[in-house]
């Protein structure tokens, strides 16, 4: 209940900021279309941050991190995205303001990995033990294998050592610039406006915390969802790969036509989840 309290304080601030904040920068010329680019990405990174919830759970199940002292990995590991993700999207906004081209990179990226992601076997699970990151704290760090309580070093017998909590930070970290090299470019599909990026990046990132605690326990319960995400990153792609032909065809997109597909595809994934879940009860009785 309390995590759900925080993530609608989250969305409210988002969206507080869309309809209040968003005005004021750009004015009334602009900004209904900044306004629909904002919540666009905003929808579309908390989407995405929904497939990043999952795999922090199965990562929190493989570790055996007690409930208690996951709020402080996802404390540090939100911080650490945060830092991540303003790098990469300064990074990406540079290129795509020099290069324009590599916006058609970007889209073939995209395409490719959405449509990769409606063939994996949800089943092949997470595997931190095989990430290079945490192979290499454990060559270059001493490593304790036992948690102390909440933790990331301890000191035994003289030595400090890192904890096995650690190594869970580093994974949650390692896992999320994974999850950022599609979740940024797929941001320039909706607005290259690096400020508009970067805004709505950060305020999906800050509700991910509440976020994960609202949905950690229901895992089981969005069986489509990954799907539907996959759809939304094939679109986003194909979107930025046709953008010139189209408007030369039929003029400029409306900017709530993503805004509309992205929640159309996202609504009828979870529907169908429901059903599925729905089903699979019934048969189990």
């Amino acid at each position: 209940r309390e995590a759900l309290c925080w993530s609608t304080l989250w969305f409210s601030l988002s969206m507080a900021f869309a309809f209040f904040t968003i005005p004021g920068l750009y004015g009334s010329e602009f900004a209904d279309a900044k306004r629909i680019e904002f919540i666009t990405g905003y929808i579309l990174e908390l989407s995405l941050s929904m497939d990043n919830v999952f795999v922090i759970a199965l990562i929190f199940t493989f570790f055996k991190v007690k409930p208690k002292y996951q709020h402080r990995v996802l404390f540090w590991g939100i911080i650490g995205a945060l830092v991540m993700r303003g790098i990469m999207i300064g990074i990406g906004a540079a290129a795509v303001h020099r290069f324009e081209w590599i916006l058609y990179f970007f889209g073939a990226f995209l395409l490719f990995t959405g449509i990769k992601m409606l063939f994996i076997d949800e089943e092949d699970g997470v595997e931190p033990e095989k990430n290079p990151l945490v192979k290499l704290a454990r060559k270059v760090f001493p490593v304790h294998d036992q948690f102390d309580k909440g933790h990331f070093t301890t000191v035994i017998n003289g030595k400090r050592l890192m904890t096995p909590m650690a190594i869970v930070l580093l994974t949650v970290e390692s896992t999320d610039v994974v999850f950022a090299v599609d979740s940024v470019p797929a941001i320039f599909g909706v607005t290259t406006d690096p400020f508009i990026v970067f805004t709505s990046n950060m305020c999906a990132i800050l509700g991910l915390r509440s976020l994960y605690f609202v949905l950690a326990s229901a895992i089981d319960f969005f069986h489509y969802l990954k799907y539907g995400l996959a759809l939304v990153l094939a679109f986003i792609g194909l979107k930025m790969l046709t953008v010139h032909w189209v408007e030369n065809m039929w003029g400029p997109m409306p900017a709530w036509g993503p805004l509309l597909v992205i929640i159309a595809i996202l609504f009828f994934s979870i529907l169908a989840s429901i059903i599925w879940s729905d089903r699979s009860v019934k048969k189990s009785d």
